[in-house]
């Protein structure tokens, strides 16, 4: 979405080039709808003169407006640093920012400085200028700060808006001496330079990114603080301690988990705690499995060698555990689980046939049969059986005539009338009769 600082050049949209953080309706990824815009203070003396003004990713400061400049969201202005002038972009005025000083818990002689007035041409083209060279370098720190051996990773830099001042923005798991990083970086850059250490969620905030759930991340858009996020909160859940699946882009646990905690807590409170155990008559029985929405409970026995589970409603898990109390037993879980599904047989239930979910991917192409290529060593054993002269297979049919010449004697000893056949026939095929001797002979 475009914002008042964008315009065109040789008819090409321009841009303000502020990746979504520009500060406009829309444009803005931590914007803040101003409920309170069509409310002002009726005595003067009241009115609040206080605007929140921000600056690079979600940096947000408060300054004064005590020119009582007509500042509206959106407008970019000049305010007071130092040394020099940061140039940045109005988020917020009127009312809501006194709300807002009250969330943050910002007193009134902390705030940082004053509005000098609103951003003229080159003011902007300035700030423009330097925030192009940010990225490079950003590599050229990273690049001296391996070459000293620091363990520190330089995830972002911020100009200031008249050039004097630069912050760089690193994460690191210890401690880091940058004394001789910062003298080289002053001499390198020609400018003020100021170290910031943040933790690696405040990384992920500034850098941005896509989440899992396919949104952009919660702590760049509109997540304006961080909460602690603990793996109760996933095993109140029932979600499988997996660091790859529970884990945001920071490394850290996803700020999401807590989003549902409450009403997870609120639902666990009909459920019988985790280690209640089910007293029956083939033993202990455990609960190994919940479903909060379904309202279902698995059991299963303790120390045995059938592992199955066996599913019961919270309010049949309930009453097993009231006459536990009572001191009875209750039945077998087998036995429980058949009377329990028997009600089902008085229900009809209709299947519907379900067309295979890959119907779409498979192909509807007749397969080409394809010619196996000749095996070398299956020729050359064909040719050996063709009896070919001096050849083995020549050979082996000899032998193979031999021997069924003896067999064919053996039998026409046995046969009297089928000594006279022994000689191959000479006749044709056409001559011969279905069922002579003769035949039966060649079959």
């Amino acid at each position: 979405m475009g914002c008042a600082s964008c315009g065109t050049a040789n008819g090409l949209p321009k841009g303000c080039k502020n990746n979504g953080a520009c500060g406009v309706s829309g444009c803005d990824k931590l914007s803040v709808f101003d409920w309170l815009s069509d409310m002002e203070q009726p005595v003067e003396a009241l009115r609040c003169y206080t605007v929140e003004v921000r600056f690079k990713n979600d940096r947000k400061e408060f300054y004064e407006n005590e020119s009582k400049l007509p500042l509206a969201m959106g407008d970019v202005v000049v305010v007071e640093s130092s040394p020099g002038h940061d140039v940045g972009v109005v988020s917020m005025t009127g009312e809501l920012v006194r709300i807002q000083m009250q969330n943050k818990g910002v007193r009134t002689k902390n705030i940082s400085g004053k509005i000098f007035r609103k951003a003229h041409d080159q003011d902007i083209n300035t700030w423009h200028d330097y925030r192009t060279r940010e990225h490079g370098v950003m590599l050229e720190a990273r690049k001296i700060a391996r070459s000293l051996g620091l363990e520190m990773k330089i995830s972002d830099v911020e100009f200031q808006g008249d050039g004097q001042k630069a912050i760089f923005y690193y994460t690191s798991d210890s401690r880091v001496d940058f004394r001789q990083l910062i003298r080289e970086f002053a001499a390198v850059f020609k400018c003020r330079i100021e170290m910031r250490q943040i933790g690696y969620r405040q990384e992920a905030s500034k850098l941005g990114g896509i989440g899992s759930c396919g949104r952009e991340l919660c702590c760049s858009t509109w997540l304006t603080d961080f909460r602690s996020v603990s793996t109760a909160a996933a095993r109140y859940q029932q979600l499988s301690i997996n660091p790859q699946k529970i884990a945001g882009q920071c490394g850290k646990l996803k700020c999401c988990l807590n989003y549902e905690l409450d009403s997870y807590l609120e639902a666990l409170n009909d459920f019988p705690p985790s280690d209640a155990s089910v007293s029956t008559k083939n033993g202990k029985a455990n609960c190994v499995k919940i479903d909060v929405f379904k309202k279902e409970v698995w059991l299963a026995y303790e120390n045995s060698a059938n592992f199955t589970w066996y599913k019961f409603s919270l309010a049949d898990v309930n009453s097993f555990l009231a006459d536990n109390k009572r001191g009875t037993q209750v039945e077998p879980l087998e036995d429980l689980y058949k009377s329990e599904n028997e009600t089902l047989s008085n229900y009809k239930i209709d299947f519907i046939e379900q067309d295979d979910i890959e119907q779409f991917e498979k192909k509807h192409q007749r397969k080409k049969k394809q010619r196996r290529k000749p095996n070398p060593n299956q020729q050359q054993r064909a040719k050996n059986q063709s009896g070919e002269p001096g050849t083995q297979g020549q050979r082996r049919n000899k032998n193979r005539s031999k021997s069924g010449n003896r067999n064919t004697g053996n039998r026409s000893a046995n046969k009297p009338n089928q000594a006279a056949n022994n000689q191959p026939e000479r006749t044709s095929q056409k001559t011969q009769k279905p069922n002579s001797p003769k035949n039966k002979q060649g079959e």
